[in-house]
């Protein structure tokens, strides 16, 4: 065992004791790690180690940390999520308080960014959404949806007076209401991510600073083979966990 740590990285170990202590009940699910000089201290390591180890705890699901709470270990490891088309307050808010707050429902001509993806002409009217999703009171997820003409998604089946024309204080993402309206029919999404960051009005819609490192994932949803639905979802650090799985 001694010869397994010492070909291990440190943080690598530092990680492995935190994950023991866990399953020994020092720090048992839901509870809140001790402040980082506490638990330096009793881990005996610089607070420089502990919290790169830290970073990897969270970044694998193991605990989460929020802002004004601290650090808590997780009931479960993380889930299985990405791979299956759903709302994003679904995906980012299992078993915790979600709210989603409507920012904008408006038209506009389209983008670039929704012209492309929705197969839009360049003149014209598309809906938009701007929404921003909370989990436990933090604004969490900053969300940009359009759809696709009323004449596609009638065509398609769907009624978009009854799918998208809800009120703005509505609680729910364009994509919720969608995939309710569609309720038997096989959409399917494609999605992107890259590291962003936040940007000085978004940065305002978070209250953090605009230089906040952030992951924006865009996403297409069809309809066999048309296009329904573009979006894109700004993640700030310190954001729930998206659960991505993969396999073959």
């Amino acid at each position: 065992m001694a010869d397994r740590q010492q070909q291990r990285r440190p943080v690598v170990v530092l990680y492995e004791r935190i994950v023991e202590a866990i399953h020994q009940g020092v720090y048992p699910p839901g509870s809140q790690l001790p402040t980082e000089p506490r638990l330096a201290a009793d881990l005996g390591v610089s607070r420089p180690a502990l919290r790169e180890a830290l970073i990897l705890l969270q970044e694998d699901g193991v605990i989460t940390v929020r802002r004004g709470v601290g650090r808590t270990v997780n009931h479960h490891p993380p889930r299985r999520g990405f791979e299956t088309l759903k709302p994003m307050e679904e995906l980012l808010g299992a078993g915790q308080a979600v709210r989603t707050v409507r920012l904008a429902q408006t038209t506009e001509e389209p983008t670039d960014f929704s012209a492309q993806h929705l197969l839009l002409p360049a003149h014209g009217e598309v809906r938009f959404w701007e929404s921003m999703i909370e989990v436990n009171g933090l604004p969490s997820c900053l969300a940009h949806e359009w759809s696709a003409t009323d004449e596609t998604l009638t065509g398609l089946g769907l009624a978009p007076a009854q799918a998208l024309d809800a009120p703005q204080d509505t609680p729910s993402t364009m994509l919720r209401l969608l995939l309710e309206a569609g309720r038997g029919m096989p959409l399917k999404g494609s999605s992107a991510m890259v590291a962003s960051m936040l940007g000085r009005r978004r940065g305002e819609q978070f209250d953090r600073p605009a230089d906040t490192p952030a992951v924006l994932v865009t996403q297409v949803v069809h309809a066999g083979r048309t296009p329904v639905l573009a979006a894109k979802y700004m993640l700030p650090t310190g954001a729930p966990a998206l659960p991505v799985w993969q396999g073959r």
